[in-house]
């Protein structure tokens, strides 16, 4: 690579995001910036640079390590960015919090009955 990729490309490429209209959709909607501004799809990759990436799942802030406009398998890919420490403290917070999250109605099977939707108001009433 010379001096730089799409940024869609980059994204596909890097498999934060399964297409890469996928990718232009996100980075058309905001979902990521680079160097902390709004961008296009079309917008230069180059080394060096920050993005702040929010895939829907998990938001992620990457230094960009390598270029590619290509996608590879996943070890390759990882190559591609490096995540900051900021983002793998919030990272694990997030899927801290998530793992300790029970769900309201997970101990419920099937279609709640009318004594099954009382007894998960009164789950929520006393929060």
């Amino acid at each position: 690579m010379s001096e730089g990729v799409r940024l869609d490309k980059w994204l596909w490429a890097a498999r934060f995001f399964k297409t890469r209209s996928l990718a232009c959709d996100a980075v058309d909607r905001n979902k990521v910036t680079v160097n902390g501004d709004r961008v296009k799809p079309a917008r230069t990759v180059k080394l060096g640079d920050v993005l702040e990436i929010d895939n829907g799942s998990d938001q992620w802030e990457v230094d960009v390590m390598g270029l590619s406009d290509v996608r590879g398998p996943a070890t390759i890919a990882r190559n591609l960015y490096e995540e900051t420490e900021v983002s793998v403290a919030r990272r694990a917070a997030v899927a801290e919090n998530r793992r300790l999250f029970r769900e309201p109605t997970a101990g419920f099977k099937g279609r709640p009955t009318k004594r099954d939707r009382r007894q998960q108001g009164k789950v929520g009433e006393s929060q």
